[in-house]
């Protein structure tokens, strides 16, 4: 019954176990190991997503999923993309698709079922015990057991019907209660707000295992008021499958792994943190944050943590985001009219926002600076910007040796860097220790890394063997050149 669900984790797991892209690691323990084991692993040429089982203290068949989205493979298989270990090409067949599942999502509200695998095992009253669960101390500073990293917690608005599916960090305070830290502004926190302006307690369900495309999706930006799940309906071209809690009433995935429901009682708040962040600092240390008072659990048996903790880039899931706001992007430089781009990649080094670059065909004088403002301006790229590049068409954006090599040998810094001033900072700015305003003010970096245009004629030539003879010499001395 539940391989048939085109959410069920299990069926996506065994598909990449096929396909050879997923390592299954036994014995590894909850406290740092799995952390520091998951983090060099998503730094390696051609990683795999990993399984861990048998983990220390814990019953066999209690288990951990890291690194579900840091491939290009994986994450077109969770798209539902056209199969590539090309990052370029994921990007090009994303360009237009968030528009697209946006314009889609009304017609496929979610579906509820009266059963799911999620309901093998149901703990009530007495019996609830979130520590039951292999939850990691992910890092040597974090402030406590994040159990909900690769999560998606499920809530509700207070004056309407509109439901909400959101990635929060889910800190584990005891048996039976967690810290839920929403960020001011998210969708959660304002519906949070409502029912707290009211009184009233705030209904919660936390998805802790489920298949990643749900995590992946409720962590991006949708339109307000829109279901993550309708969202998720259009990519799959069919509705979601859910059920419902006992408590709350609130849906989700029938095959989910783990799901916490409770609620957030008025006041009843915790210290919560430190916990990194997606640029890779603890940008604060522990402070206040509500907490969810868990009062039933539903598991399937053998149940599964998705895991996806922030770190220093390359992190667990710094490479999904970037080919997410990287096809963003692209759409954005054509719809603003800037012509000839031929590529855009969002750097894992600064967190898919802090360091982009778009290749272009030049076509006239100015073409290179209008596209680096745009690319450091637009919706998509104005928050916590800092450095847009652009680069001729014989450079890979994406390929950082390649881009600063055009850094180093075609700019000339009086000239080729414009500074723009009092652009969008924000507090979770690592810099923002340093603003000299009580406004979140920062600056931005535009950098013309393309050769002049009025010298395009007569500029050096590359020395390097050309694409066409490349492709030959591989094709021919195959077994000499293989990685």
């Amino acid at each position: 019954m539940s391989h048939g669900n085109p959410l069920d984790l299990r069926a996506w797991l065994d598909d990449m176990q096929a396909r050879e892209e997923l390592q299954v690691v036994q014995g590894a323990n909850w406290e740092l190991e799995l952390g520091a084991i998951s983090e060099l692993n998503v730094r390696r040429d051609g990683n795999k997503a990993l399984l861990f089982d048998d983990i220390r203290g814990y019953p066999r068949g209690f288990r951990v999923l890291t690194c579900t989205t840091s491939s290009p493979f994986r994450l077109a298989s969770l798209l539902r993309a056209p199969l590539t270990r090309d990052h370029n090409e994921l990007v090009r067949w994303l360009r237009g698709k968030p528009k697209e599942w946006e314009s889609r999502a009304r017609d496929f509200g979610f579906v509820s079922v009266k059963d799911g695998p999620v309901f093998e095992h149901v703990d009530r009253d007495g019996a609830v015990d979130v520590l039951k669960f292999p939850s990691p101390l992910w890092h040597e500073g974090d402030g406590g057991r994040y159990i909900g990293t690769g999560c998606a917690v499920v809530t509700k608005d207070y004056d309407s019907d509109w439901i909400n599916v959101g990635t929060y960090r889910v800190m584990v305070h005891d048996s039976t209660h967690v810290g839920l830290d929403m960020v001011s502004g998210k969708h959660g926190h304002i519906q949070f707000q409502k029912h707290a302006a009211a009184g009233k307690p705030f209904p919660v369900c936390i998805v802790i295992g489920a298949h990643p495309l749900c995590y992946l999706i409720s962590g991006i930006e949708v339109p307000y008021g829109m279901c993550e799940f309708n969202y998720i309906g259009a990519i799959l071209n069919e509705p979601v499958e859910v059920v419902h809690g006992e408590l709350t009433g609130l849906p989700f995935p029938a095959a989910a792994e783990i799901v916490l429901e409770g609620w957030i009682y008025p006041g009843d708040e915790r210290l919560e943190g430190p916990f990194g962040e997606f640029h890779g600092y603890y940008q604060a240390g522990a402070k206040s944050a509500p907490v969810v008072t868990v009062e039933r659990v539903y598991y399937r048996s053998h149940p599964i943590i998705v895991g996806s903790p922030p770190a220093k880039p390359p992190n667990d899931y710094s490479y999904s985001k970037a080919v997410m706001r990287s096809a963003l992007l692209f759409d954005a430089l054509v719809a603003a009219g800037v012509p000839g781009v031929e590529s855009v990649w969002a750097h894992e080094i600064g967190g898919a926002r802090m360091f982009t670059v778009a290749s272009i065909k030049q076509r006239y004088a100015g073409h290179a600076r209008q596209c680096g403002h745009v690319l450091s301006q637009c919706g998509v790229g104005a928050y916590m910007g800092r450095y847009s590049v652009v680069v001729d068409d014989d450079i890979d954006p994406s390929n950082l040796s390649e881009v600063m090599w055009a850094v180093a040998t075609r700019t000339d810094p009086a000239r080729d860097i414009d500074i723009i001033q009092n652009a969008m900072g924000s507090k979770n700015d690592p810099m923002s220790i340093a603003y000299t305003s009580k406004a979140m003010f920062s600056s931005r970096a535009i950098i013309d890394a393309c050769r002049p245009f009025d010298h395009l004629q007569d500029f050096p030539p590359v020395a390097q063997v050309s694409a066409r003879l490349q492709d030959e010499v591989r094709a021919k001395w195959r077994d000499v050149l293989a990685l």
